[in-house]
């Protein structure tokens, strides 16, 4: 049995790879389920061969345990860094005269990431090390388990018995801004850029919560005794035989015109990559010249980086204002002279808190420098101090709520102040209900943030509860609000009851608890009463709870306000608590989805709620991991391009309705349901067969995957 499991994981191992690094499969998606239920059968019924590689182990684990220190068998140097091109001349020149023969370089991407050794023996992943000092590092090797284009078990078998490779954890655009928006969301203060988010995550202390974040990496040096290449391009080109995800943007060059050619136009091109690279690494290509040019204290003398120069403006802080959110998080935000940036007029830019603005020491009437992090969000970078006014003082941050007065907390751990008095400051009580009302919460339509804004302005509304009281009358008496207006809010309004649990427990606004970990909570608890009643510490021993969430939700529910509109929101006949739907099916069991645009019969919220009920899961961004971009009408044409130069396959609203239909079920637009996969049905044997079928002229996977 063991030689079973065994080759069981290497074929999972193979096909992983050729899904996630070749984006390339050669079964179905349905076998590579298939397959991997098998092995997760066959590991649980026999235990003694258990291995710490399996693809098994992809999701991670919700056990914590702090890191240990590891050294470095082979120090993990910095490179030294140019920012001018005639630095880089006097770098060839030097290696030029230093060798005294012809020499090739190898042009890469520097990834803007954390970077990370990882040691194989036998062809399986031992450890996954951080830079930490160059000679320690922090073992991260159960994270980076869960990071799926970093292969666990090597192909081939020409690869070193036991060898190094160095490169880059990094976090693509969509997962971070993902993450952003689920960490504002939820009261959290979001990531500077793509490269903390990258580092943090990757020191996160529960491995299914970095599995979730979605990480990517590089590598691009192989490091080792008596390796069996004579050149850096040739162990690149061995490494990505072997499995590793290797940039396909690596370049050989045998001249600095060749080498200039790369950096130009990666300078031009690097705003088209899905991840960030701030500038590109030249390298010595043949491994004897390495060794003759030798290394410094700190650096290879065979290597360096020149930096992009990021876009910059310079422009005047004239003042700043301060917004309270509905967790009652207090945001800096300058308004400053227009100025062009990145091709748009850059106006306004987040000071983040408090910490950010004594760090940089800006103050009003500064000229600033302003560039755009991650090429999306302004950001202030430094000040002009030659510039600044001979009366200018040190800023000084707000002491008190600018809605309402109250003076600000700011608790141990945190960079953010807050407003406590969050039942009775009108942004807060604005916010909360926004939140409410949102498409991923309670989804009622009509109501904007506008809208709630003139019922809060005319006292119709201080709580969520309120918005179940509304009659006719008082909402037609507000401003460009008529009767069909008024009667599709009340609708959406009476429609909303049916919510289920999941999403009122995330519409109710505990701070720190987004969607995700609500729908944890629910399937837990079941009911809210038990939630309620649970204390700290089961609280913490919930998926994806620490006990800073934990805190936050026993002092939601100790406060008695917030249990009387927990009352008033059931006696509304809201749900509170979990229903296992009759009609819940797996016929998209391992499906990722992404949904844009508009639709006829569903909402997206529907949609995404039916691809849950049916086994499917919802992604963000598009990306290789997602087997269908669902698109409606006025689909976003970022993410049509990228559907596209991916492959990914598109789906109508109909075809959707045709691939969740039972057998014999017709759609609306007329088409019959799908076979089932009972005895006796007609779905394909073969695996060409059993990768697609046509439904309304479209190409449909009848499976995806999770690992």
């Amino acid at each position: 049995m063991q030689e079973k499991i065994e080759e069981l994981r290497r074929r999972i191992h193979e096909h992983n790879y050729r899904y996630y690094v070749l984006n390339d499969p050669i079964i179905s998606d349905y076998e590579f389920d298939a397959l991997l239920r098998e092995l997760q059968e066959l590991e649980a019924r026999y235990p003694q061969f258990d291995d710490p590689n399996s693809p098994t182990r992809r999701v991670g684990s919700d056990l914590s345990s702090g890191f240990v220190s590891v050294p470095h068998r082979f120090p993990m140097l910095s490179l030294g860094n140019t920012y001018s091109e005639e630095e880089v001349r006097e770098f060839d020149a030097r290696i030029r005269r230093e060798v005294d023969e012809p020499v090739e370089y190898v042009c890469e991407l520097k990834f803007d990431g954390t970077a990370i050794s990882l040691t194989y023996e036998h062809g399986r992943l031992l450890r996954a090390v951080t830079r930490g000092d160059g000679s320690v590092g922090d073992d991260v090797t159960a994270n980076v388990r869960t990071i799926r284009s970093v292969p666990l078990q090597l192909m081939g078998d020409d690869y070193p018995d036991f060898f190094e490779i160095r490169g880059e954890i990094l976090m693509p655009h969509s997962s971070f801004e993902r993450l952003n928006r689920e960490r504002e969301d939820i009261g959290e203060s979001p990531f500077a850029n793509p490269r903390n988010a990258a580092a943090g995550t990757l020191k996160l202390q529960n491995s299914a919560e970095v599995a979730r974040r979605g990480l990517d990496n590089f590598m691009y040096w192989v490091v080792g005794e008596n390796l069996p290449f004579q050149s850096h391009y040739e162990s690149l080109q061995a490494a990505r035989r072997w499995g590793f995800k290797v940039s396909e943007h690596t370049r050989k060059c045998s001249s600095i015109e060749e080498i200039f050619e790369f950096i130009h136009l990666w300078d031009k091109k690097r705003e088209t990559l899905p991840y960030d690279t701030d500038g590109a690494v030249i390298k010595v290509d043949r491994f004897s010249l390495q060794q003759r040019l030798g290394t410094t204290a700190k650096a290879p003398r065979w290597a360096v980086a020149y930096k992009f120069k990021a876009e910059q403006a310079r422009t005047r802080l004239r003042s700043v204002d301060f917004q309270v959110g509905r967790t009652g998080a207090v945001t800096p935000v300058a308004n400053l002279d227009p100025v062009h940036l990145a091709g748009t007029v850059v106006k306004r830019a987040s000071l983040h808190n408090a910490d950010q603005i004594a760090l940089l020491d800006i103050r009003l009437q500064d000229m600033v420098y302003v560039e755009k992090g991650g090429e999306i969000i302004p950001k202030i970078t430094g000040v002009d101090l030659s510039a600044r006014p001979a009366d200018s003082r040190p800023f000084e941050f707000i002491d008190r709520c600018p809605e309402c007065g109250t003076p600000l907390v700011k608790d141990e751990g945190e960079a953010r102040h807050y407003c406590p008095n969050a039942l009775h400051c009108p942004p807060q009580i604005v916010g909360r209900i926004v939140h409410f009302i949102a498409r991923k919460a309670m989804e009622i339509d009509g109501l904007g943030e506008e809208t709630v804004q003139l019922l809060y302005d005319h006292a119709l509304i201080r709580d969520p509860a309120d918005l179940y009281e509304l009659k006719r009358e008082d909402l037609m008496a507000l401003p460009r609000l008529g009767e069909k207006s008024a009667d599709n809010i009340l609708e959406s309004i009476r429609r909303s009851r049916e919510v289920p649990f999941p999403r009122v427990l995330f519409a109710i606004g505990i701070r720190y608890v987004g969607e995700t970990t609500a729908k944890n909570l629910a399937r837990q608890f079941q009911n809210i009463d038990a939630l309620m009643e649970a204390d700290e510490e089961t609280l913490s021993g919930a998926e994806e709870v620490g006990e800073k969430i934990a805190r936050s939700i026993r002092a939601y529910f100790e406060d008695p306000e917030n249990r009387r509109l927990i009352d008033r929101l059931r006696a509304q006949g809201l749900s509170f608590e979990l229903r296992q739907r009759e009609d819940a099916t797996d016929r998209l069991q391992g499906l990722n989805f992404v949904i844009s645009g508009t639709f006829e019969r569903h909402s997206r919220e529907q949609l995404k709620e039916l691809i849950e009920r049916h086994g499917g899961r919802n992604l963000s961004g598009v990306s290789s991991n997602v087997d269908y971009l669902l698109a409606g009408a006025h689909i976003g044409p970022a993410k049509l391009a990228k559907a596209q130069k991916l492959g990914v396959k598109m789906i109508s609203e109909a075809d959707f309705e045709q691939m969740i239909a039972e057998e014999g079920e017709t759609s609306p637009d007329g088409t019959v349901g799908r076979v089932s996969d009972s005895e006796g049905s007609d779905r394909p044997e073969t695996s060409q067969e059993a990768e697609s079928l046509t439904s309304n002229g479209k190409n449909i996977p009848l499976q995806g995957r999770l690992f």
